[in-house]
């Protein structure tokens, strides 16, 4: 009878051991995205709405649709991220609420950005970011004073990356441009990773260049040709109302120009 008991202890022992072993190998072969998690859309746009933030960027909620916009591209919880061109921070302070105390949102400007005028202030871009995360007290965020091709961010070390209003300037300097700014993105984010792009849309027939807009159809060609993925795009931004003729920092606009936004991804390795 013992030696049946000691057979059975071992026998249960061995299972046990077992079950163990292959949870630990089902969890250490998953992909580290899936212990992330969708941020909470309610409890965001109610942050956002506090008075801790900017009263402008709130009061330009409404044609930005930040919330939206993030559920669209993926963003979740515990990310790390990349904001390309940070400016002023609107979507600095969006993302760094987003991803939560466990993310990180990486702020880019380059130093000569940082020196361009705030728009409708007295104040510098960078002196604004800077301001939003000392009043929003965003720990989870790092500024990167240098230019997107001297970040020191290493290869394949952020989830998402947003490029918000700002492709047009790359491309219509030279296509060459808007290359060099892609791969590098590509460079850095992991495989499966998401790329937002956001931009103000142009018409063949007019000088983009002068209008700080670009077509749909270049940034297609554009994002794909750096290995992307385009997975998806959205009518969030769109505003029939916009005059392409119009640059769109003409007052007549409003900042209400017609924007498309798509949703890249790294293929995985």
């Amino acid at each position: 009878m013992k030696t049946q008991l000691k057979l059975q202890h071992c026998k249960n022992l061995n299972t046990a051991l077992l079950t163990f072993w292959l949870l630990n190998l089902v969890l250490l072969s998953a992909p580290a995205t899936s212990l992330a998690q969708a941020f909470d859309a309610a409890a965001l746009a109610q942050s956002l709405r506090g008075t801790d933030r900017d009263i402008s960027d709130r009061m330009r909620d409404a044609d930005r649709k930040p919330v939206e916009v993030l559920q669209f591209l993926g963003l979740e919880q515990g990310m790390t991220v990349l904001d390309v061109y940070a400016a002023g921070g609107y979507y600095t302070f969006v993302m760094s609420r987003a991803v939560g105390d466990q993310g990180t949102v990486y702020a880019q400007n380059s130093p000569t950005a940082s020196r361009y005028d705030q728009d409708r202030t007295d104040m510098t871009q960078g002196e604004a970011l800077e301001g939003k995360i000392r009043d929003g007290k965003l720990a989870n965020v790092v500024l990167i004073h240098q230019r997107i091709s001297e970040t020191g961010l290493a290869d394949a070390s952020v989830d998402f990356v947003m490029v918000s209003q700002i492709l047009h300037d790359y491309f219509n300097r030279s296509p060459g441009a808007a290359h060099e700014l892609l791969t590098e993105l590509y460079r850095i984010v992991k495989p499966g990773g998401v790329v937002g792009i956001i931009d103000h849309t142009g018409t063949a027939e007019n000088d983009n260049n002068r209008l700080h807009r670009m077509q749909k159809s270049q940034a297609y060609d554009a994002v794909t040709r750096a290995g992307f993925i385009l997975e998806a795009e959205s009518d969030l931004l769109s505003n029939a109302r916009d005059n392409p003729r119009r640059s769109i920092f003409d007052p007549a606009l409003n900042r209400g120009t017609d924007q498309f936004l798509l949703r890249l991804r790294k293929p995985d390795a």
